[in-house]
């Protein structure tokens, strides 16, 4: 990133009274901290593989400004993002599974809305993650750099079989597909008041919705210590679900066992645009999520 243009850029929407610093560089994303007379704005400048982000923001604000952050300016070409402050992340309260009661039917109702939109989505460069896709791509997922123990390999391997029929009973299901966050948790939502906006679009697709609970519920179990049997996770997926209508649990529990591979994949597409001296480090969040789908290979 040209530094000097990004402050230039950033000067041209925004009056900074500071210092523009550099909040983090990772290998999919810079973000820069903006000081403003009124508080602050947020700078991101995203990398190739996550060069949608800034536009798909930027669509989602202008039809959902009540649940994503203001966007102030945003250049699809360079791929940057400029964004008002939106608040706290949840994740200081300690990831309270009450503010999941008012958060997923904020994402859910915008997944519905945007289903009119999932082939603009498509068009500009969000990751196709479609359910019939899925088979196919488990396939190049096996061929992939996995890093497993061989018996885990194997399981996958096994199991390729029934995963194409869990895709093909998940897709009999009457839900379209739509945009996914895949990243939805306790650090990506943002209370300001009782106002609550859903942040960091960098990690979407268009797939199934329900997908986007996989990664909310792992975190409530790895955070907030909830065991799978706890009933808070029967009703977040009630208050979920209830903008979808009625009698959609068992489309939901297929959604959450395919959506654990679906994000896998997600995953090796962040991984192959790394270099190999980013992958050790990578690899050790990337098994733990692996390993949650080898977890679903089991039981039929």
């Amino acid at each position: 990133m040209d530094s000097t243009a990004a402050e230039d850029w950033i000067r041209a929407h925004v009056d900074p009274v500071g210092a523009i610093e550099t909040v983090h560089e990772r290998p999919w994303s810079t973000v820069l901290r903006v000081p403003l007379a009124d508080g602050f704005a947020w700078f991101k400048a995203c990398a190739p593989v996550q060069a949608f982000e800034p536009r798909l923001t930027s669509e989602l604000f202008a039809r959902w400004p009540d649940r994503l952050p203001e966007v102030l300016g945003h250049d699809e070409e360079r791929a940057w993002l400029l964004l008002a402050d939106a608040g706290t992340p949840i994740r200081v309260f300690g990831n309270p599974p009450e503010a999941w009661l008012a958060a997923l039917p904020l994402c859910s109702e915008l997944q519905r809305g945007e289903v009119a939109h999932a082939h603009e989505h498509l068009e500009h460069g969000v990751p196709d993650l479609r359910v019939p896709t899925l088979p196919g791509r488990y396939e190049r997922f096996l061929h992939g750099e996995l890093p497993l123990e061989q018996d885990e390999i194997h399981r996958l391997r096994e199991f390729a079989p029934r995963f194409a029929e869990l895709c093909a009973e998940l897709a009999a299901h009457d839900v379209p597909e739509t945009i996914q966050h895949d990243d939805l948790h306790h650090a990506n939502v943002y209370s300001q008041g009782k106002q609550l906006r859903l942040l960091d679009w960098g990690d979407s697709s268009v797939a199934h919705p329900f997908f986007s609970l996989v990664v909310t519920f792992r975190f409530l179990e790895e955070i907030n210590k909830l065991l799978p049997s706890d009933p808070w996770f029967a009703r977040l997926r009630d208050a979920y679900l209830e903008p979808w209508g009625s009698g959609r649990e068992d489309t939901f529990a297929v959604a959450m066992r395919v959506g654990k591979f679906a994000h896998a994949f997600a995953w090796a597409r962040q991984r192959d645009a790394l270099p190999p001296e980013e992958h050790p480090q990578f690899d050790e969040w990337y098994r733990v999520v692996i390993r949650r789908a080898v977890a679903e290979t089991g039981g039929d």
